[in-house]
């Protein structure tokens, strides 16, 4: 026997409202999943810079954010700097141009292309998991890194992921020692290997057939290209099983320097426009491969 009238319609009710929740809620699923609001803004103090002025809205929801990885340095006998209590809360090796940097190339990347970027950077903690939500990873001063073996593995699974690494200021043996020890964590048994000029990834809005070796500041005061013994400029990579780049290593240079000393009408402008034409390659690469 069906139910009276007044039941059934209730009934019709009751289901047309679950139809609604379970319909907002696949929505509000599908919204996270296209979109994840990121962690409160948050300055570190730099080993340059602190009090550095905010752009406005820090917090804005964008596709690209400039990710700058956090990690903690090597002993200080073997140049690691670490001035607080942790490398976490700042004023180390991965703070070295920061925010400056970050501010300028992310200002680049608004200007020069269609990437909707965000003005204020990420510092990013491999720790933390944050790591997924960024397509595009920068480390400063990697030769100076000390990943622990669990960040190695979440580095492993982010770039395996379909993630993209991009690091830079690191100069001569010693430092390329110390990096290549975290990155063999990482990545045990792929190569590190030069790019080869016909790459994609010098060519995606530039095309970089000719490069050069772009300095840090200190060219200002000396007018030398090198520090240490890295005379000699290296674009290589680690690829993944389909040809990708996901590691890029900007070595013997410091594209970092010529991105925040942009306005500097002291540092060579050759140089910045050659580290902003790479930096927004690489980004670009990363954003389509």
């Amino acid at each position: 026997m069906l139910p009276p009238f007044h039941l059934r319609r209730a009934g019709t009710r009751a289901l047309a409202a679950s139809a609604l929740v379970i319909t907002l809620c696949a929505t509000a699923l599908c919204a996270t999943a296209l979109y994840i609001w990121p962690k409160p803004f948050r300055e570190y103090p730099g080993l340059e810079y602190s009090h550095y002025p905010v752009p406005p809205d820090p917090n804005e929801l964008t596709e690209w954010v400039f990710a700058r990885l956090m990690y903690p340095p090597v002993a200080p006998r073997n140049g690691g700097v670490e001035f607080f209590a942790s490398w976490k809360e700042g004023g180390t090796n991965w703070t070295m141009d920061y925010p400056r940097s970050d501010r300028h190339l992310s200002a680049a990347i608004r200007r020069l292309t269609r990437i909707h970027a965000r003005a204020a950077e990420e510092p990013t903690d491999l720790d933390d998991g944050d790591v997924f939500n960024r397509p595009w990873l920068y480390g400063v001063e990697v030769g100076h890194w000390s990943l622990t073996d669990s960040q190695a593995a979440t580095m492993r699974e982010f770039l395996l992921r379909g993630g993209f690494f991009m690091c830079d200021d690191f100069h001569g043996t010693v430092e390329w020692s110390f990096f290549e020890a975290s990155m063999r964590k990482v990545f045990p048994d792929r190569p590190i290997v030069e790019i080869e000029s016909s790459n994609p990834i010098f060519h995606t809005l530039y095309d970089l057939q000719e490069r050069y070796q772009v300095p840090g500041e200190q060219y200002v005061e000396t007018g030398q290209v090198w520090e240490k013994d890295g005379t000699v400029p290296h674009w290589r990579a680690i690829y993944d099983d389909r040809g990708r780049i996901m590691v890029a290593m900007c070595f013997n240079m410091d594209l970092g320097d010529s991105w925040e000393h942009a306005d500097n009408p002291a540092y060579p402008v050759h140089f910045s426009d050659l580290g902003i034409r790479l930096g927004v390659n690489y980004i670009l690469y990363s954003m389509t491969h």
